[in-house]
């Protein structure tokens, strides 16, 4: 077992990027070329509280805290193309921990297309935190303007993180208490745990938006549940948006799960978070162009009026505004 005090921060370094395309101590820097725009993206993720080493698998951590800036170009629409990353490292991690770690920095970059990714150690006295910037290109040509009945559409299922990080921290809680956890819960609903400890992002996207044709007129990322993007969506275009509860997509078991631990799956959706979606806007006018290239995507509602606000429709008709932590809040919210 390797010791960080024998090898020194820059021998460290380059271990941790052996056998990778990358190149250790590589200025992460890229020029746009003509007709693009740079898009820039950054994270911290905290021990404690973003995670908890004691049942987060650390190759996990590292493929989700790129996911968490990923998915931030993704909003603007960019490619990405640089990546660096800082670790403050507490002495409880050895090396070979935090070449597993980075090794799923490294295969999450691999697989969004980074060109350069750059590492940073550093000690930390309060356990591992992990920074992320990433920047992206994107085209500088603006594309439709927000429009009401433009379609709302998102990437993946809804309020499944929030599930399966419930089931693991009833898990710790059980293994603290000196009762194990069940084997059979974390297989009987190993998708909703998956969503919470390797959330996935569909590759290539703004590439394949572009080879398409398709040009939403609003991108977000929902990763701290829809309430607070719809909210985002309404404040940057000044209109309203409609989302229907039953067009919500869901992973399989959220509503079992949510019935075994009292909770609303559609309020995880809502305000649940950690989700790691992409939220588009799309124009009416390309809806069967998008309807044909991005059958993953689910269609759960659409701009409107901005007297509408942002309202969470029930099977049943009924609309309800919605609110979201950091949003003023109204009656007869969700």
């Amino acid at each position: 077992m390797q010791d960080f005090a024998q090898l020194g921060r820059r021998e460290a370094i380059r271990l941790l990027f052996e056998g990778s395309p990358f190149k250790p101590f590589e200025h992460s820097s890229f020029t746009p070329e003509a007709g693009q725009k740079v898009v820039g993206a950054s994270r911290m993720l905290l021990e404690g509280i973003d995670f908890d080493l004691v049942y987060f698998p650390l190759k996990h951590l590292g493929y989700k805290s790129v996911v968490a800036v990923t998915g931030e170009l993704y909003a603007g629409l960019a490619s990405p193309r640089t990546l660096s990353v800082a670790l403050g490292l507490s002495a409880k991690l050895g090396f070979d921990q935090v070449k597993e770690l980075f090794g799923g920095v490294l295969a999450a970059a691999g697989e969004f297309g980074y060109k350069a990714v750059s590492l940073d150690l550093q000690p930390s006295r309060n356990g591992l935190s992990i920074s992320v910037s990433a920047i992206g290109a994107a085209s500088a040509v603006d594309g439709p303007a927000a429009a009401s009945k433009d379609l709302l559409c998102v990437s993946g299922a809804l309020g499944a993180a929030y599930c399966g990080l419930q089931l693991l921290e009833r898990g710790k809680s059980r293994f603290d208490q000196g009762v194990g956890a069940p084997k059979e819960d974390l297989e009987r609903y190993r998708m909703l745990v998956a969503s919470y400890l390797k959330p996935e992002l569909p590759g290539g996207l703004p590439e394949a938006l572009a080879e398409s044709g398709v040009t939403p007129s609003a991108a977000l990322f929902v990763d701290r549940g829809l309430a607070d993007a719809l909210l985002r969506l309404v404040s940057a275009t000044g209109l309203g948006a409609k989302v229907y509860a039953d067009k919500i997509p869901f992973e399989a078991g959220s509503f079992a799960l949510g019935k075994e631990m009292d909770f609303d799956p559609v309020s995880a959706a809502m305000n649940g978070g950690e989700d790691c979606r992409v939220l588009l806007a799309v124009p009416i006018s390309q809806f069967e162009q998008f309807r044909h290239d991005f059958q993953a995507f689910d269609i759960i509602g659409h701009l409107a009026q901005a007297d509408v606000g942002a309202v969470l429709v029930t099977p049943d008709g009924i609309e309800h505004r919605v609110s979201a932590p950091g949003w003023p809040t109204e009656e007869n919210n969700v």
